[in-house]
């Protein structure tokens, strides 16, 4: 069985090129590591960039000359095969916070002068020594909101910065036992089957017990908001969402992957849905104009059930499927 080491190593350096980079140097630093023709996919207003240069220019670069002292917090990562094209490809995860010192303009949104988190999860396909695709999805909504901004109605559940695994262990930098890998991955994709048909004939807290231990907690993203054990998901976030979408399309996920007691998946997109009103104060779409969800969901398991969840929905992406500009609408807005 592959443990991964020559992958995770390329991704470790690959990281380490960047955060150490400054502005101007980005370009040269994602060229170690990344193929000429790496494929980045971006949360909005990124989305698809093809090559260091343009990943650079886009993302990188803004983003150093806004955040000074920029450094690179991680909670999670881990290596597998993805289950999506058959255990053919191998991916590095990795996730926490991107933190600096927020003292420049950046996507409209206005300094702080303080210390920022900007949430992130990163998917990253090797082959033949380089990093050949990445998916990057980022928080933006979340650091509007620490720099006083109000881009969403109240959300359903819990604001706050995010902490890593509550056993403090997601740093899988050395190998794991594939069999606990294994057992990760069923437990996903259980869980997947279950919530993909949202009509199991089961009440909504005894179809989530099936694979979530009680004292789950759903890290979601700004706009929706973290929660806590079965019930407070079930009543601050999983009911109301399925109550304000129908139509849901299959999953279209890109990778699938675990090792040791961690995994996640990323789609592009994940999945889309006719939304029937009321979800974030949105009023109701139309098949026409379906609702489009781009997420990652990193899991870490515990005995036979999930127990942590970190979700990551390009939220910005979403709401210009309905109608809704929020980095334009928020640009102008002084902080509160």
């Amino acid at each position: 069985m592959p443990d991964f080491q020559t992958e995770k190593d390329l991704v470790r350096a690959a990281h380490r090129a960047i955060d150490s980079a400054g502005a101007e140097a980005c370009s040269a630093a994602l060229a170690i590591h990344l193929s000429p023709q790496c494929h980045w996919r971006g949360y909005a207003p990124f989305y698809e960039q093809i090559g260091p240069e343009a990943i650079a220019e886009s993302f990188w670069g803004p983003f150093k000359r806004a955040f000074s002292a920029q450094t690179r917090r991680e909670d999670v990562f881990f290596a597998g095969k993805n289950e999506i094209d058959g255990f053919a490809g191998t991916w590095v995860v990795s996730m926490g916070h991107l933190m600096g010192l927020f003292d420049a303009p950046w996507l409209g949104i206005q300094p702080t002068g303080k210390m920022a988190f900007l949430r992130y999860a990163e998917f990253c396909k090797v082959a033949d020594g380089q990093i050949t695709e990445v998916a990057f999805y980022i928080d933006i909504p979340h650091l509007m909101m620490q720099a006083g901004l109000q881009p969403f109605p109240p959300q359903t559940a819990a604001h706050l910065v995010q902490p890593g695994p509550a056993t403090h262990d997601g740093l899988l930098f050395d190998p794991q036992d594939a069999a606990e890998g294994e057992a990760t991955l069923a437990l996903i994709n259980s869980m997947i089957s279950d919530l993909g048909s949202w009509n199991l004939g089961l009440p909504l807290e005894e179809e989530l017990r099936r694979t979530w231990a009680e004292d789950m907690i759903w890290w979601g993203p700004a706009g929706i908001g973290a929660t806590y054990t079965i019930e407070r998901y079930a009543k601050q976030h999983s009911g109301p969402f399925r109550a304000a979408f129908g139509d849901r399309s299959s999953t279209g996920h890109v990778a699938r992957l675990a090792e040791g007691h961690y995994g996640g998946f990323f789609g592009w997109p994940n999945f889309t849905a006719t939304h029937k009103g009321g979800f974030m104060g949105l009023p109701a779409g139309t098949p026409e104009r379906p609702a489009e969800f781009r997420v990652i969901d990193i899991y870490r398991r515990e005995g036979d059930k999930l127990a942590e969840n970190w979700i990551f929905i390009d939220m910005i992406h979403f709401l210009r499927t309905q109608g809704v500009d929020i980095l334009a609408r928020m640009a102008e807005v002084p902080r509160t």
